[in-house]
């Protein structure tokens, strides 16, 4: 499988020979709001995370959220986290907040990993870099974590994107159905 911890982790891997692919919940959507509000762009090393306290309430809270429930093809986004995370933080203070919603993210992940069954899984995107975020997530399942190298990290997204315009320049489906939910796969994309 391959995951991407950015705004938000998502996730790619192939069952009954079909590709399947969703996001599984925020994370540096999050992270990165409450550690501006402690003075940094980004909680560097999951560091304001590590030294905070896990709020278990908050926790189980966020973990019940409907979303986790539901089957793939599934998407997130900026306006669902306003919905439904930025309203569980009444009067915490942001390192509770860091803590706890890291070990949620972690909790979330492994879930999916440990859901399908995954046996390896490479990572890549910013959140790969928080060594907290990637410890508690390897303390809650036994699938191999592969970390490549920093180029692949930052820039294996972008790669993707390139790609499925190459597919869009000539013609081929560059969206699939088992992971969009779309009633078939497709080509999309305008060229200009």
């Amino acid at each position: 499988a391959c995951l991407n911890i950015g705004g938000f982790s998502n996730i790619s891997f192939k069952e009954n020979g079909k590709r399947i692919a969703f996001d599984i919940c925020p994370v540096n959507i999050v992270l990165n709001h409450f550690a501006k509000q402690l003075g940094k762009e980004y909680d560097e090393n999951g560091d304001f995370a590590r030294s905070g306290l896990i709020n278990d309430h908050l926790l189980s809270s966020l973990n019940s959220i409907d979303y986790y429930q539901q089957n793939p093809p599934k998407s997130l986004g900026m306006e669902w986290v306003s919905e439904h995370i930025f309203p569980e933080f009444k009067n915490e203070n942001p390192s509770t907040i860091l803590a706890t919603f890291t070990e949620h993210a972690a909790v979330q992940i492994a879930n999916i990993f440990n859901q399908y069954q995954i046996k390896k899984v490479l990572f890549t995107g910013g959140g790969t870099c928080n060594s907290y975020l990637i410890e508690r997530i390897k303390s809650k399942t036994q699938t191999e974590i592969i970390i490549p190298d920093k180029e692949l990290i930052d820039f294996k997204e972008a790669l993707i994107f390139a790609f499925m315009g190459v597919l869009r320049m000539q013609n081929e489906n560059n969206v699939l159905s088992s992971a969009t939910g779309s009633s078939h796969d497709h080509c999309s994309g305008i060229l200009v």
